[in-house]
């Protein structure tokens, strides 16, 4: 029996749900997709129409991972600001998720997102990203705190 599936998520469009129970410190997956340049990326994610939601994710050397290309099912993790799973760089452009915390079937799994913008803080790019992960401590955003808004 697979661990996860992806189903329709009341956090937003998609997520990944545990289909068994999964204990703390578990690897549940890679994060896979085709490694490029932030403006490769970037680019591709401009002409694609659709802000606040993307599949790109940035690793420490500069370059990130697309899941809207080769992506798995990770790609669907939805941000939470109380997550129940971490990304972990292993240093060679590959990341893994795993459990934070026991997870039981059913329930959704998430990590934090913590995105960064360069552009200037706006009311609509606050809107473009607002988070919808309802936890008691719920940020209201998926930006990192040092984003400066």
């Amino acid at each position: 029996m697979r661990r996860v599936t992806v189903r329709k998520s009341s956090v937003h469009g998609r997520g990944v749900f545990a289909q068994q129970a999964i204990p703390a410190g578990q690897r549940i997956f890679e994060y896979r997709g085709e490694v490029t340049s932030w403006r490769r990326a970037s680019a591709r994610y401009r002409r694609s129409g659709a802000p606040g939601h993307t599949f790109i994710f940035g690793l420490a050397d500069g370059r990130v991972i697309d899941g809207s290309v080769g992506g798995n099912s990770a790609r669907w993790l939805n941000h939470s600001c109380q997550p129940n799973c971490e990304a972990i760089e292993d240093g060679r452009g590959r990341v893994f998720i795993e459990t934070l915390k026991d997870v039981m079937p059913g329930d959704e799994l998430s990590i934090a997102y913590g995105l960064t913008i360069d552009d200037a803080i706006t009311p609509e790019l606050i809107a473009d990203y607002a988070c919808r992960c309802g936890t008691k401590r719920c940020t209201g955003s998926m930006l990192a705190p040092a984003s400066g808004y």
